[in-house]
């Protein structure tokens, strides 16, 4: 039975246009090559100009200091003070990250006198002059000394060992019938000699889309995220506004799936995936996806599948809903999901063992979930081939024969049905 196809639930108040579905360019000289890291089994992105690119050209990946979209920023809040662009925090707040930042210092065993004279200089008011010559290079040197000196939380993907001691991301949870082959045999190698990202942190500004005071105007600077305006309260009931150095250095990463990582490489050919600072082959990517993750073929053979038929597949699904993706048109910020998908792999007759075990009670119970949200529940089955040989799944060159078929699962409701039935 043909299954009748819904439109697309669309958002209300959009407020932005989308750039591109996937980040890549048919023109040669627009092509960028991004750059990701394999750190503690969690693939980031760290470059600023690659995360935005990225997520905003076909919606890859999720900020980790984000809900979705990588804006995340010390402060919501921009001002222009004395010609600088900074961002405003609450007294507060501020004290809040003072807090952190001595459980910061203490962590790295430094002597108690130490940590408080850093907390005492960072609770300094800090003069303008100081900060234009620090924003037009003058002591670059030393604000790099006082990061590295107040354990700053985040930081350029170069310093791996440091990423990897701080960086404890939390991984993402994990109709018509109709069979096709997956054409995955095209696909680019990445780019072995591609430079190291060079070190760069993201710009301030980002944070601050929304809000159409915080653009930074003509013949403003933005002095980056060591500086911030904190605002308080005197004796007398003023407001008082003086700038200090920032407490934590606050560094959004765009943090990506396994299996959109992989997509990034093998199928667009526009991401390298580095593992302590040396380029990950196709077969090597493959291989340590597969020992991180048991059913990585499935799900990714999956993802790529819809990817190729215009739609964003998104994970975190299976926290909120049970499923493995969520299925949305042209991206998150324009449609409601569509349809909640449940991936299986199964062999050609649609026996053997599945990735997850279905009583119809739990099947029922997912189906409902699914309607209350307005969505549809696929099932979408990994079709393995009988003669399939180990070996062969140990190269992505298996996705070839793998195929998929969908399955639409509605949910019968007996008054809806009998109410039509009257109507006829």
């Amino acid at each position: 039975m043909q299954a009748d196809f819904r439109a697309p639930r669309r958002r209300t108040r959009v407020q932005e246009e989308l750039e591109a579905p996937l980040p890549v360019s048919r023109i040669p000289e627009e092509r960028t090559h991004y750059r990701a890291e394999l750190i503690n089994q969690h693939v980031l992105v760290c470059h600023p100009d690659h995360i935005q690119k990225i997520h905003n050209q076909g919606y890859f990946g999720k900020g980790v200091l984000s809900r979705a979209r990588p804006e995340h920023s010390i402060s919501d809040q921009w001002e222009q003070h004395q010609g600088l662009l900074l961002p405003v925090i609450s007294q507060s707040r501020y004290k809040e990250l003072l807090k952190w930042a001595e459980s910061a210092l203490s962590a790295q065993g430094l002597d108690e006198e130490v940590v408080n004279q850093t907390i005492v200089r960072l609770m300094d008011s800090v003069e303008m002059e100081d900060v234009r010559r620090e924003v037009e290079g003058g002591e670059e040197e030393d604000q790099k000394k006082y990061v590295e000196a107040v354990g700053a939380e985040g930081g350029p993907c170069n310093d791996t060992n440091r990423l990897e001691a701080e960086s404890e991301v939390e991984p993402e949870a994990k109709k018509s019938c109709r069979s096709d082959p997956l054409d995955l045999n095209h696909h680019h190698d990445p780019d072995p000699s591609l430079d190291r990202v060079s070190d760069s942190s993201p710009d301030p500004g980002s944070a601050s889309d929304s809000d159409s005071d915080s653009e930074p105007g003509p013949g403003l600077s933005i002095p980056g995220p060591g500086f911030v305006l904190v605002v308080s309260e005197s004796e007398t009931g003023d407001e008082v506004r003086e700038v200090r150095r920032s407490p934590l250095y606050l560094s959004e990463y765009l943090q990506l799936s396994l299996e959109e990582a992989f997509f990034l490489v093998y199928s667009l050919g526009c991401m390298s995936v580095y593992l302590h600072q040396e380029p990950l082959s196709i077969m090597q990517l493959w291989r340590k996806f597969r020992s991180l993750h048991s059913d990585f073929i499935s799900s990714y053979a999956a993802y790529h599948h819809f990817r190729s038929k215009g739609w964003v597949p998104k994970g975190g699904g299976a926290a909120k809903y049970g499923v493995d993706l969520m299925l949305y048109r042209k991206g998150p910020p324009f449609y409601h999901a569509s349809y909640s998908v449940v991936v299986e792999r199964a062999d050609e007759e649609f026996r053997g063992s599945t990735l997850r075990s279905f009583s119809w009670r739990s099947l029922a119970a997912l189906s409902r979930i699914t309607a209350n949200v307005a969505k549809e529940l696929m099932l979408c089955y990994i079709i393995h081939p009988a003669d399939l040989s180990e070996a062969e799944l140990d190269s992505p060159v298996c996705l070839s024969r793998l195929k998929v078929q969908e399955v639409i699962v509605s949910r019968w409701v007996s008054s809806r049905e009998r109410s039509e039935q009257e109507d006829i």
